[in-house]
């Protein structure tokens, strides 16, 4: 546990001590797809095209074109040994460390003093407020919808019980004052109170908080049934650094947000009011996903999905610094991913406690399509229930859609392991099981219709489990070759083994 974290900032001091972890310039960059264009190559990493870097660093662009005396922070999360570092923990064990922190939250608070998030306040009734102006809101790539703001925390309340959460979700600056939010069908807590607020004509307060603690953004992907409808995810944020979560009131509306943000946009979803995606540019396209494809940009006619946001105030720190993230990043698979292991740790610890050993949700699936779990057989008797494990890491995360088995030598993080297992201790015949028919997530372009007929309506998929574990009755045949163990900084002291 760190808790010398608790905002953007103080964990840009910590990543400049650590050799490797962080990068600055001051050469001028843009906004509109150059600064992406350069990280693609610093260390992006995940499901970017290639050439990219995989563990490469974070980076600071100090001269941001159109912007004096703004900078941008990009690639903070892009990296699993930062991860570690920024939380305190081992990169390989943070779905323990992340299912831990789930299961002993801490509440939030709201503070009474001046937040630094509110150090400035620009209203939207002044004359000269204009939201696109107020920050360096980057687009991924040339044909992006507009510019998004990729790293946003909305925070909105359960218009009956007053149930709050949080969630990061697709935002795109439209005009001087308005932005629209996606909403995937079904699986955002936001997205259900949004539907109450539609069902009661009432426009629903929002905050955006932007730049902030990395444990916050960890805890954010978050998913039923690990958090249910009415879970706050901060409590998991507060879990991490072993105290609140601090909170502040907005100026103009009746929510909250996060008292050190960088920037907070206040607003409201207003019923009925929606927009194009693309209205500005009209490229059909809006930005790059986690899948490595740039989605579709939304149309007009999804009242419940693509709402508009009237903003009504735009606070910040002073010097803010705007944070934002490429979309198939390895950023995002470490903010959707490790909640991912962390649910699925739970769901198999609380079936079949001491057989799981480890789970990595991989960055070729964007955090969320493949998962790996390590699985130890203990006994004959344990035989098949590797499989049974699968099983429970569907329903732990339900947009998951293959899981790979392996035995407990096997290097999860390493996919050439991984596909060596595969290659040794799979028959496609008896250690291939399909599961169709079952819905995924809809930004999976094979899950179509066109693409496959079987597919009745975009968003099915055929989950699959690939077992690749040694039968319990064979494991003599199947030991890897044991070498000579040695202590290798005799030889090469000053080498990073």
């Amino acid at each position: 546990m760190r808790t010398d974290i608790y905002d953007l900032r103080t964990a840009l001091e910590v990543l400049k001590k650590e050799p490797g972890q962080l990068v600055e310039t001051n050469v001028e960059a843009d906004p509109d797809a150059e600064i992406s264009g350069v990280y693609r190559y610093v260390g992006a990493g995940g499901t970017v095209q290639r050439p990219t870097k995989q563990d490469g660093p974070a980076m600071i662009f100090n001269n941001v074109k159109g912007f004096p005396g703004s900078r941008v922070v990009i690639g903070m999360l892009a990296s699993r040994k930062r991860v570690g570092i920024l939380l305190g923990s081992d990169y390989q064990r943070l779905g323990w460390t992340l299912r831990d922190a789930v299961k002993n939250p801490i509440q939030p608070v709201v503070t009474e003093d001046l937040p630094p998030c509110q150090e400035e306040v620009h209203l939207a009734g002044n004359p000269d407020f204009d939201l696109r102006k107020l920050g360096p809101a980057p687009t991924n790539t040339p044909e992006d919808a507009g510019p998004y703001v990729t790293m946003g925390l909305c925070s909105g309340h359960d218009p009956e019980n007053g149930d709050s959460d949080v969630t990061i979700h697709r935002l795109c600056i439209q005009s001087k004052d308005e932005m629209t939010m996606w909403i995937t069908p079904g699986s955002r807590h936001l997205g259900a109170f949004w539907e109450k607020y539609v069902k009661l004509n009432k426009p629903m307060p929002i905050s955006i908080s932007i730049g902030l603690d990395p444990a916050i953004y960890m805890s954010a992907g978050f998913e039923p049934p690990t958090t249910p409808l009415g879970f706050n995810e901060l409590q998991i944020a507060g879990a991490l650094r072993g105290k609140p979560v601090e909170l502040a009131k907005c100026v103009t509306i009746p929510e909250t947000c996060i008292a050190h943000a960088e920037y907070v946009i206040e607003g409201e979803l207003i019923p009925g009011l929606t927009m194009r995606e693309d209205i500005n540019t009209n490229p059909g396209k809006a930005m790059s996903e986690f899948p490595g494809y740039t989605g579709d940009a939304k149309p007009d006619n999804l009242p419940l999905y693509l709402p508009v946001i009237k903003v009504k105030a735009v606070t910040t720190r002073h010097n803010p610094i705007m944070q934002s993230c490429i979309g198939p990043s390895q950023e995002y698979v470490s903010m959707a991913g490790i909640p991912t292991e962390a649910s699925v740790i739970d769901m198999v610890e609380r079936a079949m406690p001491g057989r799981l050993v480890n789970v990595h949700a991989a960055p070729c699936g964007g955090g969320k399509f493949v998962t790996i779990i390590q699985f130890r057989k203990r006994n004959i008797n344990d035989e098949g229930r590797q499989r049974q494990a699968a099983l429970l890491a569907f329903s732990a995360f339900s947009e998951m859609k293959h899981v790979f088995l392996v035995d407990k030598d096997v290097d999860i993080f390493d996919m050439n392991d991984v596909m060596w297992a595969m290659t040794t201790r799979f028959q496609g015949d008896v250690d291939f099981i399909p599961i169709p028919g079952v819905h995924t997530h809809v930004l999976d372009p094979s899950n179509d219709p066109e693409f496959d007929p079987s597919i009745r309506v975009h968003g099915i998929s055929c989950k699959a489990i690939f077992d690749c574990t040694v039968p319990f009755s064979m494991k003599k045949h199947f030991e890897r070759c044991q070498f000579l163990e040695v202590d290798p900084k005799k030889w090469l002291p000053d080498f990073d083994f």
